[in-house]
């Protein structure tokens, strides 16, 4: 049974997030997506895990379905929770994906959380003023089950290794409770061979989520699995991860890390986007307003990596860059926005004549789509896409980066990407 699982998203109680994020819709655009392991996100929220409640039924191995359903998308309770406290005379904002084993667990954990005066209601990703290595011990005096994997690990804001206000290590940030840690998430702005730089992070394995606040961007970044219909449960998927099973963690979904909004330093007011050594060169300074550059995903890598560029560890899982396709087909049309009633149109004309969007930007032969009518520009986009060979400007400060497949966006400064297989791994494609 082939899972593809994004168990980092939000519903519509989370702030900056669509109103369109409820379960069912949820459910229509995993199905649409290719994804079948969604999460419920936002749990500790009382009206939304209300809604839950009335709305999933469980189907016996720790996921839920909703009520009446045939659909093949599954749903596990996830949430985000960020954390703010002070630590070694240092504020410290880190954000946490916190995975529960049934409704019954997140409903004693909420319980907890608010006897301890928590405010849950005040958003579906609430701030709770306590250390993560507390947080890691409470939850485990409510459920051994309930795990936690840290996420995004290296956005500057809210991170574990966050360059604004995150720790040097896991065992810093943790204590005594680091051996509970066995996953950390990519995030958007970086991918795996980033991460693999980074030798104290081996013993780790590596997840991709979307961390989706609308729902087009379901399975963005995602997990893909090989797992026996039979075995198909929350302690399998927990298994899995602990145990750093490849046989059955095929490879990730991710972005390119440059699309991500903070993969180079930079000012987002000024204009100002930075490559690390150039950061160096201006001291962490802005050389407009001469204010302190928000250092990105690729600087912090830097500062803590220990190993060079294109090392790849052994016994990892894979993973694939893509783009989405409505992305693809905006740029085939030469559309500016991917909401254009073009593009969508040919986006649901593709995922109903071929599948579902994953299986065709990932599985789908070219000749297929081409026997099917699909435009000839959008065959070549992704075929484009599945070489890696694109024009990138890289995301800063907050500012997503830009992806040109035929050919250079209107920027100052590009990266040509042109796919090669790092060592000791074999192609994708």
């Amino acid at each position: 049974m082939r899972v593809i699982a994004d168990i980092h998203n939000h519903s519509r109680f989370s702030r900056a997030c669509s109103p369109q994020l409820t379960l069912p819709n949820l459910e229509k655009w995993g199905e649409i997506k290719g994804v079948n392991l969604l999460t419920t996100a936002d749990f500790t929220h009382p009206t939304w895990i209300k809604e839950c409640e009335e709305q999933l039924t469980a189907v016996g191995n720790g996921f839920y379905r909703l009520k009446n359903s045939v659909k093949s998308v599954y749903f596990i309770f996830t949430t985000e929770l960020s954390f703010i406290y002070r630590k070694n005379e240092k504020t410290r904002r880190v954000h946490e994906i916190v995975l529960a084993p049934s409704i019954e667990a997140v409903k004693k954990l909420n319980k907890t959380l608010q006897d301890r005066g928590f405010n849950l209601k005040s958003d579906g990703r609430p701030i709770l003023g306590l250390s993560d290595r507390n947080f890691l011990e409470l939850v485990k005096s409510v459920d051994e089950k309930i795990e936690i994997i840290p996420a995004h690990i290296w956005t500057p804001w809210f991170s574990l290794f966050g360059s604004k206000s995150g720790f040097n290590s896991i065992k810093e940030c943790f204590e005594d409770m680091a051996p509970y840690i066995f996953a950390l998430e990519t995030g958007i702005s970086s991918d795996p061979p980033m991460n693999w730089r980074v030798s104290a992070l081996d013993p780790y394995i590596l997840v991709s989520n979307s961390d989706s606040h609308s729902l087009k961007n379901i399975g963005r970044e995602a997990n893909v699995f090989e797992i026996k219909e039979a075995d198909f449960s929350y302690d399998e998927l927990i298994r899995i991860l602990k145990q750093k099973d490849i046989n059955k963690f095929l490879y990730t979904i991710e972005f390119f890390p440059e699309e991500g909004r903070y993969h180079f330093d930079g000012h987002r007011d000024c204009g100002v986007s930075l490559e690390p050594k150039q950061t160096v060169k201006y001291k962490g300074i802005c050389p407009k307003c001469k204010k302190p550059l928000t250092a990105g995903v690729s600087y912090r890598v830097e500062e803590l990596a220990d190993r060079e560029l294109g090392y790849t560890p052994k016994n990892k899982p894979r993973y694939k860059r893509l783009i989405e396709l409505d992305k693809i087909i905006a740029q085939s049309f030469e559309i500016k926005t991917r909401e254009s009633r073009t593009v969508m149109d040919a986006y649901f004309k593709m995922v109903k004549i071929l599948g579902n969007e994953l299986f065709i930007l990932i599985d789908c032969p070219l000749a297929e789509m081409k026997s099917k009518g699909i435009d000839e520009r959008i065959i070549q986009g992704i075929d484009r896409v599945r070489r890696e060979e694109l024009f990138i400007k890289p995301g800063y400060d907050g500012v997503y980066g830009e992806i040109g497949i035929f050919g250079k966006p209107e920027i100052k400064r590009e990266i040509v990407r042109k796919k090669k297989t790092p060592r000791n791994q074999k192609s994708l494609f």
